[in-house]
């Protein structure tokens, strides 16, 4: 009995011997190569041990490549968007992509169309453009949704590629308003004339309608004031109800064409209202380079 119980201790001390010196000596950590896959949408991947192949690219395991734009990558408007999608990702060969912005607001959508024949399990290229404003953040967010007929939540994809944004810059304008204070004769008598205005200054984003917008700033009237507008004694008639801005045109000889929609009449009444109402506009409009002389349309509106 007690030799049984020696060779038993020999044979589990062999064993425990053994294991140690396997573990030690014998099993070594699996060693990639260090070389790196480029993804189509411009970032790398590492190989993972222990078969050393590589990882997925962002969007393969989801079934999506984006090729354009690149992840982080600076974008313009409008936006080439290109790539490949499994084709479940797309319904009658379209699928949709939405552009937010860093606080989420939504800039634009486009459709997606494959330029192959999308009906199969493999990855279809795909392409489209997607057009947006000037954003207020320097930074957001593409998604990309495939299409659900269904509609069901269960069966929407969504993958997104983050993406810097040309951030909004201002430039400053004029508005002009009234005080009747200091559009007195030499007895008190208000002058209905252009020595009442003044400018208050604000700031715009920078467009290619900068005239269009300013004097569509300029109607919202009141609106724009603050409390030491109003202390100062400066006043409008603006906004009045219906009064739009339907176009604007700069001829070659300085006129500029300020077309307006009217349907209340509210541009009409007393001369001395009307030249206030006109003047205000006037004088905003001639702030920009190339503005000599303003005329409306139709001839009728600001009339007496």
């Amino acid at each position: 009995m007690k030799k049984n119980i020696l060779f038993l201790f020999f044979i589990l001390e062999v064993i425990f011997g053994y294991s140690i010196y396997f573990f030690i000596f014998k099993t070594k950590p699996v060693v990639c190569p260090t070389d790196k896959k480029e993804c189509s949408d411009g970032t790398y991947v590492n190989r993972v041990p222990p078969t050393c192949e590589f990882e997925n690219c962002p969007g393969e395991k989801e079934g999506i490549l984006v090729s354009s734009p690149k992840r982080n990558e600076k974008i313009k408007n409008p936006l080439k968007i290109e790539g490949q999608a499994r084709g479940n990702w797309l319904f009658e060969a379209q699928f949709s992509a939405k552009l937010y912005d860093a606080d989420n607001n939504f800039l634009g959508e486009t459709i997606l169309t494959a330029k192959e024949d999308w009906m199969t399990e493999n990855f279809v290229p795909f392409e489209g453009e997607l057009n947006f404003p000037q954003p207020a953040t320097s930074s957001g967010i593409l998604r990309f949704f495939n299409d659900n007929p269904s509609g069901l939540p269960e069966n929407q994809k969504v993958f997104e590629v983050p993406v810097q944004l040309e951030e909004m810059s201002y430039r400053k304008v004029f508005l002009y308003y009234y005080n009747p204070e200091m559009d007195k004769d030499e007895w008190g008598n208000t002058k209905c004339s252009r020595d009442g205005l003044v400018a208050i200054e604000r700031e715009i984003p920078v467009t290619k309608t900068p005239i269009q917008d300013t004097i569509n700033l300029l109607l919202k009237g009141k609106e724009n004031f603050n409390q030491a507008d109003i202390e100062k004694g400066i006043t409008t008639e603006y906004p009045l109800e219906g009064l739009k801005l339907k176009s604007v045109n700069l001829k070659p000889d300085g006129t500029l064409i300020l077309e307006f929609e009217d349907p209340l009449n509210k541009t009409g009444g007393g001369s001395c209202r009307v030249g206030i109402l006109w003047f205000q506009i006037e004088a905003t409009a001639k702030q920009f380079s190339g503005v000599q002389k303003v005329q409306f349309l139709p001839e009728e509106l600001f009339q007496p």
